[in-house]
C-alpha cells in the first residue's frame, strides 16, 4: 500500500474540532494528528516550509482557531513533496501528480504520468552527468598544464 493509500484510509474525523481537542489533550498522535512543531521536527522542515506547501494548495492542514492540525494524510503528502522536490521535479508537477491521485482512484492515470517524468529526469540527468564529464576531463588538462608550467618555471 503506498504512503498516499494509507493516508487516504483514514477517516475525516481525525480532523475535525474533537480530533483537535484530543490533539490538545496529547491524544492525537495516536489517531495521527500533529501540530505543525511535531510535524516539522518530524519531516525536518521548518514552519515556513508547511506554510509555503500550505499556500501552495499541496497540502490542507485543518485550523482550529489559529492552529494548524496535520493529519497522516497530510504528513504523507509533505513526504510525497520532499521526495518529488529531492528528485528535482517542479511544485507544478508535484501538484499534477498530487491532483491526479485524488482524482484517479486506480491510479493509472498518475503511474503513466510518473512514469513520463521519470524518464524525462532520466534524460535530463543523463545530458548534466555527460557535461559534468566533460567539464571535468577539461578540468583535468588544465590542472595537467598548470602543473607543468609551474613545474618549468622552478
Amino acid at each position: 500500500m503506498s504512503l498516499l493509500e494509507e493516508a487516504d484510509s483514514l477517516s475525516k474525523s481525525e480532523t475535525s474540532a474533537s480530533g483537535a481537542a484530543a490533539l490538545a489533550s496529547g491524544q492525537g498522535a495516536d489517531k495521527g494528528l500533529r501540530g505543525i512543531q511535531e510535524v516539522a521536527e518530524y519531516l525536518q522542515v521548518t514552519h515556513r516550509t508547511l506554510r509555503f506547501y500550505e499556500d501552495k494548495g499541496l497540502i490542507e492542514p485543518t485550523r482550529v482557531g489559529s492552529t494548524r492540525v496535520y493529519s497522516r494524510k497530510d504528513v504523507a503528502r509533505m513526504q510525497l513533496i520532499l521526495r518529488g522536490k529531492r528528485l528535482g521535479f517542479s511544485i507544478r508537477e508535484i501538484k499534477e501528480f498530487l491532483d491526479l491521485y485524488d482524482a484517479d482512484p486506480q491510479h493509472i492515470e498518475q503511474n503513466r504520468l510518473l512514469l513520463k517524468k521519470v524518464r524525462e529526469r532520466l534524460k535530463l540527468l543523463a545530458a548534466q552527468q555527460a557535461a559534468l564529464e566533460q567539464t571535468m576531463v577539461e578540468l583535468k588538462q588544465i590542472e595537467r598544464e598548470v602543473v607543468e608550467q609551474i613545474a618549468a618555471q622552478k
